[in-house]
């Protein structure tokens, strides 16, 4: 299959917005390149451990890209997300770049710098295709990215990682929402949920979480769902994790705290810092406290209890 990967270089006020116009569009998730933070961990990293090959870094300011299907005629969400980026009237004005890819060469491309990602003492993040041997009470999660989101290494998704193994209580039943390639629910299951349900909105990234699940040997305590936020879930939880975006995670607020059991955990993520006290205040207004708020990279991520 075909698809069209659009870049779009902007000024960092600009890149939520534009990130919700890709959601808007169907691309179901981004990815946001910032040269600062690219570089700055490139400095942190031993050489050797540094995958990341030199011209696929872009240069200059941060790049918002999200992969779209190649369609033609009427409705066409390429023009669509143009048009759209024109009007927010950013300045400097947004720039639009676009190339063909296959599924199958954006796939082997991760190949190429793709690392096991240490996460803390008991976790690590390796690609399926790594042979790597486990140490004693080390949980492993073994994931094959694909078309999907999340793999892992981006400071929005090693936050959620870190919360998960700080509060997940043994057999919970767990709900990752926006769950891209799988790698929260499948960590989640590792570190002792009793069930774990997990939802996109994307059939690409439900088709490489279910294949992810596989790979894990947890397909009897992971169940991969495709739909609309909390809509597919009835069930009250222990804990519900979004690694999403700002504005989806204040609207999504009032029914997390609807699908919780008193006492429940929300684990929010995926949002620009400069708009974390805009979260907070709709975290509170849910009937949320507040346990803990961390920042990395220009990203914040929350854990809240429901009272």
């Amino acid at each position: 299959m075909k698809w069209l990967e659009v870049a779009v270089r902007v000024p960092p006020q600009g890149v939520e917005l534009v990130a919700d116009i890709f959601g808007e569009a169907g691309a179901g998730g981004v990815i946001i390149e910032d040269e600062e933070v690219v570089r700055r961990r490139q400095r942190e990293t031993p050489p050797e451990e540094w995958g990341v090959p030199e011209g696929s870094i872009r240069l200059g300011l941060p790049a918002v890209i999200g992969y779209l299907p190649v369609t033609d005629g009427a409705g066409n969400p390429l023009e669509e997300l143009r048009s759209k980026v024109e009007d927010l009237g950013l300045q400097p004005a947004p720039q639009i770049t676009v190339r063909v890819v296959d599924e199958e060469d954006w796939s082997e491309c991760w190949r190429a710098y793709y690392r096991p990602v240490r996460v803390s003492p008991r976790l690590i993040v390796v690609p399926a295709w790594e042979n790597y041997r486990p140490r004693e009470g080390e949980a492993v999660v073994r994931l094959d990215p694909g078309m999907a989101f999340g793999n892992g290494t981006h400071a929005t998704t090693l936050m959620c990682l870190r919360l998960l193994e700080e509060y997940l209580r043994p057999g919970q039943l767990v709900y990752d929402i926006g769950t891209g390639s799988g790698v929260l629910a499948i960590a989640a299951a590792l570190l002792g949920a009793g069930r774990v349900v997990a939802v996109d909105v994307d059939p690409v990234a439900v088709r490489v979480a279910r294949g992810n699940v596989a790979k894990n040997g947890l397909v009897d305590r992971v169940e991969i769902v495709e739909g609309s936020l909390l809509g597919p879930v009835s069930d009250k939880a222990g804990l519900i994790v979004a690694n999403i975006i700002a504005g989806v995670i204040m609207d999504m607020a009032p029914d997390a705290a609807r699908f919780l059991l008193p006492g429940g955990g929300f684990i929010a993520c995926g949002i620009i810092a400069g708009r974390a006290g805009e979260v907070e205040e709709a975290l509170a207004r849910s009937g949320f406290n507040i346990l803990k708020r961390a920042e990395e990279d220009g990203w914040a991520a929350f854990y809240a209890e429901k009272a």
